[in-house]
């Protein structure tokens, strides 16, 4: 007789049987399609180090390499995290190494502003917040400096000039020896004026030079700004107008991780305006572009449907709304973007919905990442085999009609898998690595923060790494917001919270003054070096040797001084816990999840 849970898995297969093969996922199952994945990262990562590096990408049909984002080598900082993902420590520290020695940033060259901020800052911020996991030497104060940090100090001290327009919301390239030049353009992506907070909020958090996280933010509220009155954005904006110049409105491209950067920025520094903002426009993509959990074109100021279309970046929404905790939504819309990888064996960049056909000349898949993106966010979330059936498939498919001499080349037609000569970078940084994630239940990013690392900073204050949580920027680079804590937070909530003390305290002993001088017999003056004493300790709530009942404002008192982190309550209450009794604290602040508030 089947077991509850091999029953329920039978039954999941009976259900989606007329579309995937199931198979039972076996921990030696899982460990071959990792084993799958790695092989054909070996296969892409080493022919471009051999074939094309320090270009910035590879051909992989022909095995050159060529400059696609400035020659800054892309694809190796684009693919050093990996590394450290899939395990290749000693690569990691090689490459690691070698970024700090050879990457120039003072040359005469023009790049894009959002893929060097996607690509390029962010995989070296990544990278650093690595040093600890693959073993390497800690600089001194780590993780709140280090050589990968100062390098992207360095690149985004080049990128904020950018940002330096009459609202805020930055132009679209610079060069990076020379800054921006005066002919270019003020019209650029919506995407690429909303997709730098996490990136730069990073930065300052770790820096202490709070001016980058300042700029992304200002860049936000701009952008928020200049929505519709029916609270859509456009596709394309003038940055120095503040008006929208391609009205089309859509959760794909040119937008998509604008909504992204919303949403996991309020996740990675706590930001309730930045999640504010998220739901306003989440709202309005509701009401106006949903469609049978479709996301259709709409018009900007109407909502009116423009074009049925589906475009291959909007894989990513399943995920995003999975983050939101709209599983429902997620696990539909997901199934409707998958039907087309099973139609077509890939999902090319845009369908017309209504006519179930490929929109002419948009019939190629470059590798994109964004439909496995939200197959893994959704099997962490459900662990619902369907998406390892899901990962399953794709990898079938870019083995039968991707893999090349060289690498993995992009389908230039869905229709034929006729191919091009072109492997972008994020094949390695996004695309492989959700996928050994989603197979990979034991690494180290998908910990559940049973596995944390102790650091002490050079002043003595001791942070708690890699407990789990971390957010991925749009290029799949991931942090660890426990980093940002511990070089932003932990100090200053550390001095608060003993200065707010030092405040209680007194009340509490002006409070009790006059009951304890005379139950011990003691004088005023012997009273106050009690206190002077008995003031090192957090939260004493009685000054004798019996423990009494916490004070009724104590619970209160935690919550503020804690800010909203509940390491600290939990830490205040352990400590409160010592010099007086804290159940009734406990019941009154703490009970039905309330330290699980945000």
């Amino acid at each position: 007789m089947l077991s509850d849970s091999r029953m329920r898995y039978a039954l999941l297969c009976l259900a989606i049987v007329t579309t995937l093969e199931c198979v039972e996922w076996s921990p030696e199952m899982l460990e071959q399609y990792r084993g799958k994945v790695r092989s054909m990262f070996d296969h892409a990562y080493n022919n471009y180090v051999q074939k094309a590096y320090p270009y910035d990408e590879l051909k992989p049909i022909t095995g050159q390499g060529h400059n696609t984002y400035g020659g800054l080598s892309v694809t190796l900082i684009d693919s050093l995290d990996t590394l450290a993902v899939l395990g290749n420590l000693s690569e990691f520290r090689r490459v690691a190494g070698l970024i700090q020695r050879d990457l120039n940033l003072n040359v005469d060259i023009n790049v894009s502003l959002f893929e060097t901020n996607i690509r390029v800052l962010a995989g070296l911020l990544s990278a650093h917040l690595m040093y600890q996991q693959v073993g390497m030497d800690l600089p001194e104060n780590w993780p709140c400096e280090g050589p990968l940090l100062s390098k992207a100090v360095h690149v985004a001290d080049k990128l904020v000039h950018a940002f330096n327009t009459s609202t805020g919301m930055p132009r679209g390239s610079l060069n990076l020896k020379y800054g921006v030049s005066p002919d270019e353009t003020p019209v650029t992506c919506t995407a690429c004026v909303g997709t730098y907070y996490l990136e730069f909020a990073t930065l300052s958090r770790l820096t202490g030079n709070s001016t980058y996280e300042r700029i992304a933010l200002r860049a936000l509220r701009a952008l928020f700004k200049s929505r519709s009155k029916v609270d859509l954005v456009g596709n394309h904006i003038n940055v120095t107008s503040s008006k929208f110049v391609y009205t089309d409105s859509t959760i794909g491209s040119g937008v998509d991780s604008y909504f992204e950067y919303l949403l996991k920025g309020s996740l990675l520094t706590g930001s309730e305006e930045l999640l504010g903002q998220f739901r306003v426009l989440k709202a309005a993509i509701d009401r106006y572009m949903r469609h049978d959990d479709w996301h259709v074109w709409v018009a900007l100021d109407s909502g009116n449907v423009v074009f049925p279309y589906f475009n291959s970046l909007e894989s990513f929404w399943p995920g995003l709304l999975t983050l939101h905790g709209d599983l429902d939504a997620a696990s539909r819309t997901f199934a409707n973007y998958f039907s087309v990888w099973q139609h077509y064996g890939f999902v090319p960049e845009f369908v017309n919905i209504q006519k179930k056909q490929v929109v002419r000349d948009r019939e190629g898949y470059p590798l994109r990442p964004e439909l496995v993106e939200s197959a893994y966010y959704l099997f962490q979330a459900t662990r619902d085999p369907y998406y390892l059936d899901v990962g399953r498939q794709v990898i079938q498919s870019l083995e039968h009609s991707c893999w090349v001499d060289y690498g993995f080349a992009h389908v230039n037609r869905v229709t034929d898998h006729a191919l091009e000569d072109q492997m972008e970078s994020f094949f390695i940084s996004e695309t492989l690595k959700y996928l050994y994630l989603l197979f990979d239940p034991d690494n180290f990013i998908n910990n559940e923060a049973d596995d944390p690392s102790l650091v002490q900073l050079s002043d003595g204050t001791q942070c708690v790494l890699n407990s789990g949580g971390y957010i991925f920027n749009t290029e799949a680079h991931p942090i660890d917001p426990a980093a940002l804590y511990c070089c932003h937070n932990a100090k200053n909530d550390q001095q608060l919270i003993k200065s707010r003390t030092l405040e209680f305290e007194k009340t509490l002993f002006l409070k009790h003054d006059v009951a304890f001088s005379e139950r011990n017999s003691k004088s005023k003056l012997d009273n106050q070096k009690k206190f002077s004493r008995s003031a090192e300790f957090p939260f004493h709530c009685a000054y004798n040797s019996t423990i009494q009942q916490c004070p009724v404002d104590l619970g209160a008192y935690l919550v503020e001084s804690a800010l909203g982190f509940d390491d600290l309550l939990s830490y205040g209450l352990s400590l409160s816990s010592s010099y007086c009794d804290v159940s009734p604290v406990f019941s009154q602040y703490f009970n039905g999840g309330y330290l699980r508030r945000n």
